[in-house]
């Protein structure tokens, strides 16, 4: 009886445990259906954020949202390519994607085909001959090139290929992906390649253009492997002159970016990059290989940076302040060229002032305008300087208060006479009031201005620029002008219409004016800005802020790519812009060039602890007594 009881305890026992395992496989396999689900449903919502929200496919072009593409296939009709034809294409500066398909084609049945082809050209050239006719030299000329490449073939010289090549071009509107694909095809028709619209394929074209490694599209056609190989793509522009300086190394592909300024239609500058991007050490380094080849320079300097370059290089440095001394005459005329009259000279120094007073006065009605250039006439006329004199040689020039006093005399002069004498006797007298005592003798000249107070910034660097034109136009010689923070002018429609003409104007003088500013916004903000960006060949944009960027991109038409490059960029990295080409430039210097133009500030300390201990160290050898001479009898 316990036997029979407990056999049926176990089997009890055993159903339970059943159900308990079957109860834990059906609960296990709902978890991993409900997993599964959850995974369907993640993959579905990431499916749906990368997917564009509209997606429409037409005979010539797909919309992705607001994106449209064309997918183009390349046809090539000429036997002869040059080698790189694609380079052009891929540095286009549009976005676009490129895929090119190579198929090797097995040799024996190539020469199958080869063969089939040499018996019918011969055939009709044969029935030509029975015929009575002449015989056409394009079917001879296709005799030899079918049994040169066949020979070729046979040796192992040349191989053939299935080539397809599709280019998938993206735009905001059809008129954007339109203007594309004309640039595309003016490109390559001096080539003798062609493209053409996968007509009711571009879906097909799309998806052979990303990363599938997949011939959708299959429109190929048989080449051999000269001009498969001149079509590899891994290409970029390279900006490495037989003349120039070193400027950089070209990141795109490591070659050194030597180039010359003054080879372009104009050697005129332009550098944009927030502080502390590097702009002030790469135009240093500039400055400093440029002098070993000849060239002057002259740089107005805000914030005392050129200093010990200055006295590296046996250069003038200047400090146009309030208190330095040193003086520039606004009166000074140059002697003219062989192709100026005084006459001209004259009249062009009198706009100059005119230009240079009014900023420095305010605003001015015509009334006062007009007897403002009156007043310098007198002033001028005054020291027998008129339009009839023949040389400017030994006269003194005129200075401030003159034509302080000659305002004063005048009949609705006296307003000007006292707002110029804050110029003359008055607080800021002591930089332009007086004759000049600066010149230009150097091969380096420096004038600093970093002690001149922010409301005469301006004026220091109008007055600066306009004694350095004069003498610029007195003998022709290779320069550069370094205008640094140069929106300090552009606040002032007088200084930056100034500044805008000399820009304008370099060239005839042998002279690259280089502008340096932080912000794109504060340079665009004058009419005069985005003309002087117009007018230099040669740009160089360094990091920058994401505040600029958008505005940035708009005016250099900068593509995607080029736009997270200069936000990531690392100090001393960017796009140098030379004519229609560009690349991304790393600014590098040797040791030597490091010590002399660093704008460290750990460096800069680290130099003048040098320079203070080896002073004290001659200040000490000079007081020593010098040891007692004895003679040997």
């Amino acid at each position: 009886m316990d036997k029979k009881h407990k056999t049926k305890q176990d089997k009890k026992l055993q159903k339970i445990e059943k159900r308990k395992k079957a109860l834990q496989a059906k609960r296990k396999a709902l978890v991993e259906k409900r997993q599964k689900v959850r995974r369907q449903e993640i993959k579905k919502s990431l499916y749906n954020f990368l997917a564009p929200n509209k997606l429409k496919i037409n005979a010539n072009h797909i919309q992705l949202g607001g994106i449209y593409t064309r997918t183009l296939f390349l046809n090539i009709e000429s036997p002869y390519v040059a080698q790189g034809w694609l380079a052009p294409i891929i540095n286009i500066g549009y976005t676009l994607d490129v895929s090119m398909f190579i198929t090797p084609i097995p040799t024996e049945k190539m020469l199958k085909t080869l063969q089939r082809q040499l018996v019918n050209v011969e055939a009709e050239m044969m029935e030509r001959q029975e015929k009575g006719l002449v015989r056409d030299p394009l079917l001879q000329a296709a005799q030899q090139n079918i049994e040169e490449l066949r020979d070729k073939i046979q040796t192992a010289e040349e191989r053939m290929f299935k080539f397809g090549v599709y280019i998938t071009i993206y735009g905001k509107s059809l008129k954007e992906i339109n203007h594309i694909e004309n640039t595309v095809n003016s490109e390559l028709k001096g080539r003798l390649i062609y493209s053409r619209q996968a007509l009711y394929q571009q879906k097909l074209g799309l998806d052979s253009t990303f990363p599938y490694n997949k011939n959708f599209l299959r429109v190929t056609q048989p080449l051999n492997t000269l001009p498969v190989s001149s079509a590899f793509p891994f290409l970029s522009f390279n900006l490495s002159g037989d003349s120039g300086i070193l400027y950089g190394i070209n990141r795109h592909n490591s070659s050194l970016v030597i180039f010359d300024r003054f080879s372009l239609e104009n050697a005129n500058t332009i550098i944009i990059g927030k502080s502390g991007g590097g702009k002030s050490y790469s135009i240093k380094l500039e400055v400093l290989r440029s002098m070993m080849f000849g060239t002057s320079i002259i740089v107005i300097d805000p914030e005392n940076e050129y200093q010990y370059l200055a006295q590296a290089t046996g250069g003038d440095f200047f400090r146009v302040s309030l208190t330095s001394g040193d003086i520039i005459n606004p009166f000074d005329l140059p002697e003219p060229s062989e192709e100026e009259s005084p006459a001209d000279v004259l009249r062009g120094n009198i706009v100059t002032m005119v230009s240079l007073l009014k900023l420095m006065l305010g605003e001015m009605k015509v009334e006062e305008e007009s007897i403002l250039n009156e007043a310098i006439l007198q002033t001028y006329a005054a020291r027998d300087i008129t339009v009839e004199r023949k040389s400017f040689a030994n006269v003194e020039m005129p200075t401030m208060n003159d034509l302080q006093l000659v305002l004063e005399s005048m009949q609705g002069g006296t307003i000007l006479a006292q707002r110029l004498q804050q110029y003359t006797t008055g607080i800021y007298s002591g930089f332009i009031n007086g004759q000049s005592n600066i010149k230009l003798d150097q091969q380096l000249v420096v004038f600093n201005i970093r002690d001149m107070e922010d409301v005469l910034r301006p004026i220091a660097m109008h007055l600066i620029v306009g004694y350095i034109w004069k003498n610029i136009r007195r003998e022709l010689k290779k320069r550069l002008l370094i205008v640094d923070e140069a929106w300090w002018m552009l606040q002032y429609p007088e200084s930056a219409s100034f500044l805008f003409g000399i820009v304008k104007r370099a060239r005839k003088y042998y002279l690259g004016v280089t502008t340096i500013t932080q912000d794109v916004s504060d340079f665009l903000k004058s009419p005069y800005g985005e003309a002087i960006i117009t007018n230099s060949s040669l740009q160089l944009l360094m990091k920058q802020s994401p505040a600029t960027i958008d505005q940035l991109q708009k005016t250099f038409n900068l593509t995607d790519e080029e736009r997270f490059m200069l936000l990531e960029d690392n100090v001393g990295e960017g796009l140098f812009f030379a004519g229609t080409n560009h690349v991304a430039i790393k600014i590098i210097s040797s040791y030597v060039e490091d010590q002399i133009i660093t704008t460290n500030p750990q460096q800069l300390l680290s130099q003048q602890e040098v320079q203070r201990r080896m002073q004290e160290k001659q200040e000490l050898e000079q007081s020593e007594p010098a040891p007692p001479q004895t003679s040997n009898l």
